[in-house]
């Protein structure tokens, strides 16, 4: 575990109960946390940021259609860009600069060796294209919102890091759609009707942020439909393995995902920041110990199939609750 992994991990919880919900709030704003605290800007720039963005890359080569832009999306790729570059320079003036001079801009990130310089508009001066770009120097799973038609359409992303879920797949599809796989009782409620609506209400510049939450055996970023036959055998293993080694296999999988309006496009840039953290680091710090604890034995049954707990959820409540 890095320094500062417990102390800067956004745990989800503020009490021991969950249920789904919009859960959202202005962003940055930090959070204090009985760890710690977290939140403080819209782009984490973490402890494991050039080993995540070299995973990143490999997988990238290995299946480029992690990175999916339909045509009319190429103006938003340019505006996340910008937007990105503007938010690391102005948070890590030590290390990074963006400078921009009309359509000609130059971008220095010293903690990857990176100096480029290209133009907005013209994707033969960034190969790979300005959200390619984007994603090699962000540790956030980046998906860009179209609206029309009184919807949101998912039309472009840069996915590395999905939890069971395929970018390649969901492209082109309409916020309401991809959300289909929920618990029903998620629709019933509305929860996703009353996020669109709210979505669609953004203006220019605002951000938002919610957290998202599940857990997975083995510190495993890429958790993606595409990736389940390596993923897959693994959880399984690793659960049938010794049950002593569960709290250093299991970990609380925890997403910051931060909405952003665009200008000019209008584009809605859906930011998918993903923490990991195992339980027996988890278990170290007694608050959440104890509402972890309390909100996986009182989580509804089809909500803990859903969120894949169901072979280990039992075993997790009672390490918790013994430990400490």
């Amino acid at each position: 575990m890095r320094p500062g992994t417990v102390e800067r991990f956004p745990f989800p919880f503020t009490s021991g109960t969950f249920r789904y919900s919009t859960n959202v709030e202005p962003a940055p704003r930090p959070v204090t946390t009985a760890a710690g605290s977290w939140g403080g800007t819209v782009v984490d720039v973490g402890d494991s940021y050039r080993d995540e963005l070299e995973l990143r890359g490999r997988i990238l080569r290995a299946d480029p259609s992690r990175c999916t832009v339909l045509p009319h999306m190429w103006p938003a790729c340019w505006d996340a860009l910008l937007y990105l570059l503007g938010e690391l320079a102005a948070d890590h003036p030590e290390a990074m600069a963006f400078e921009r001079d009309g359509r000609k801009c130059r971008w220095r990130n010293d903690l990857l060796g990176v100096e480029k310089t290209f133009t907005i508009g013209d994707r033969d001066s960034l190969p790979g294209g300005p959200l390619r770009f984007a994603g090699e120097q962000v540790q956030e799973d980046l998906v860009l919102l179209d609206q029309r038609e009184d919807e949101l359409w998912a039309d472009a992303g840069l996915v590395t890091f999905a939890a069971d879920w395929s970018l390649a797949f969901d492209v082109g599809m309409a916020f309401q759609d991809v959300h289909g796989p929920v618990p029903p009782r998620v629709h019933e409620e509305g929860v996703f009707t009353r996020a669109e609506r709210f979505l669609m209400r953004l203006q220019p510049g605002q951000a938002y942020r919610r957290t998202n939450w599940s857990m997975t055996a083995g510190h495993r970023l890429d958790t993606s439909t595409e990736n389940a036959p390596a993923w897959t055998p693994e959880r399984e293993r690793m659960i049938a393995e010794a049950p002593d080694g569960l709290p250093e296999r299991l970990h609380l999988r925890v997403e910051v995902q931060h909405v952003v309006r665009l200008a000019p496009s209008g584009a809605v840039l859906f930011l998918i920041r993903t923490y990991l953290l195992s339980l027996r680091d988890l278990a170290r710090v007694p608050q959440w110990r104890r509402d972890l604890a309390s909100v996986l034995d009182d989580l509804p049954e089809d909500v803990a199939d859903y969120k894949g707990l169901t072979r280990f959820r039992r075993a997790a409540v009672d390490y918790l609750r013994a430990t400490g």
